[in-house]
């Protein structure tokens, strides 16, 4: 099994893979130390072609498969696109197109939630695979035999699933309820995240607006340090620090150092100093501008009791269509349109989702359908007031 680490064998390898239709993609990777992952492996494979590029080979350019990845004529497939679309986004500068996850296409054709790729490719082609390999360090060389064969085996089953699910997608008609998620999926702003929106990953924890103004400004520059530092985020400091620097609002290196979840001594250090700076510049914002705390909406009366209800309709829907309950509505959704019922903004009442699942639990919340307990079995009726 060859691993292509000169050029020209890599220009050679992606000439070929352009002339297919599409291409299965998967990338081995590591981030546990660093804030940008370190790409340590590209497979890609055609029905005519399987190849094992190596990036941290000496001389190797990827600009051969980032042009891959925006060649318009080559759909490229992958399972859980996600962090691999993020990989080449961070050092390609694109977004690969057109995009077919097979994890998303999988739950659309009832192979339930976040389903596994080994699991997959059991299901689909009966093959069990050998993930021995999955954690071991993908950035020593030489790689082994072992780690090859499974890297290859990522993109080579996966051919045979995006096929099986494919055909699964058109005969059920649903291809084009995966495009509405593949659309999202390769949308630039999933992964062209500013620094000034770090803030809505931390689970807030203020009761004041200047305490969310400082969570804001430290979020954001803790954002920006690790990205130049290239180390996870917990490195800089970790979320729970950031909630006491809310709430203690420090001022000063002593007022820092008083805090218990900051290590001793690092008060006085260069990182310090920037987070100080931080905590000053959002208690320099004038009261009437600091930040609106976000409302917690009250849920209407009975509005708990409609949502369970919800979930029941949810389940059966779900189970009618054979697809899971999550490609349908989410928890958030659910509650949503149980207290605020057409005006919910949700992913439920939007596309092919509400006329699958969402003009039903509509329906159900204005009284118009209604469930009941038959022959051992759940059922949906018309209630009078549907009639009227």
């Amino acid at each position: 099994m060859h691993l292509i680490t000169t050029q020209r064998e890599l220009e050679e390898a992606v000439a070929t893979l352009s002339r297919s239709e599409f291409v299965t993609v998967d990338t081995e990777f590591i981030r546990e130390t660093t804030f940008w992952p370190e790409l340590c492996l590209v497979q890609i494979a055609s029905p005519d072609l399987a190849v094992l590029i190596d990036p941290l080979a000496a001389g190797i350019d990827l600009k051969p498969v980032f042009e891959l990845m925006a060649n318009e004529k080559v759909l490229k497939v992958f399972h859980a696109a996600r962090q691999d679309i993020e990989i080449m986004f961070n050092l390609g500068g694109l977004i690969p197109h057109p995009v077919f996850d097979t994890q998303v296409a999988a739950m659309v054709c009832g192979f339930g939630e976040s389903v596994s790729y080994d699991q997959l490719v059991q299901k689909v082609t009966g093959t069990r695979l050998d993930k021995s390999s999955r954690f071991t360090d993908w950035r020593r060389r030489p790689l082994s035999q072992q780690q090859l064969e499974y890297a290859l085996a990522d993109v080579t089953h996966l051919i045979d699933v995006y096929r099986h699910l494919a055909a699964e997608l058109e005969r059920e008609n649903r291809a084009h309820w995966l495009n509405e998620e593949m659309e999202v999926l390769t949308a630039r702003g999933t992964y062209d995240q500013h620094p000034d929106d770090a803030w809505k990953r931390l689970k807030l924890r203020v009761r004041k607006p200047v305490e969310l103004a400082i969570i804001k400004e430290v979020a954001a520059w803790r954002e920006r340090e690790a990205r130049e530092r290239n180390v996870p985020r917990g490195r800089i400091i970790k979320d729970d620090a950031i909630y006491e620097v809310a709430q203690q609002a420090p001022r000063d290196a002593d007022a820092l150092g008083r805090l218990r979840s900051t290590p001793k001594g690092w008060e006085r250090s260069a990182s310090a100093a920037g987070l100080l700076a931080a905590v000053n510049r959002a208690l320099a914002i004038p009261r009437e501008e600091l930040p609106k705390l976000p409302r917690q909406a009250q849920p209407a009366e009975g509005s708990n009791a409609a949502a369970e209800l919800l979930k029941v309709l949810l389940k059966l829907v779900a189970e009618d269509e054979g697809v899971a309950p999550k490609v349908l509505a989410s928890s958030d959704d659910i509650d949503r349109i149980a207290s605020e019922g057409e005006k919910a903004d949700v992913e439920a009442l939007a596309g092919w989702r509400r006329e699958v699942f969402g003009e039903k639990a509509l329906r159900l919340v204005r009284g118009e359908i209604a469930l009941k307990f038959e022959k051992r079995k759940i059922a949906v009726f018309e209630t009078r007031q549907a009639a009227e």
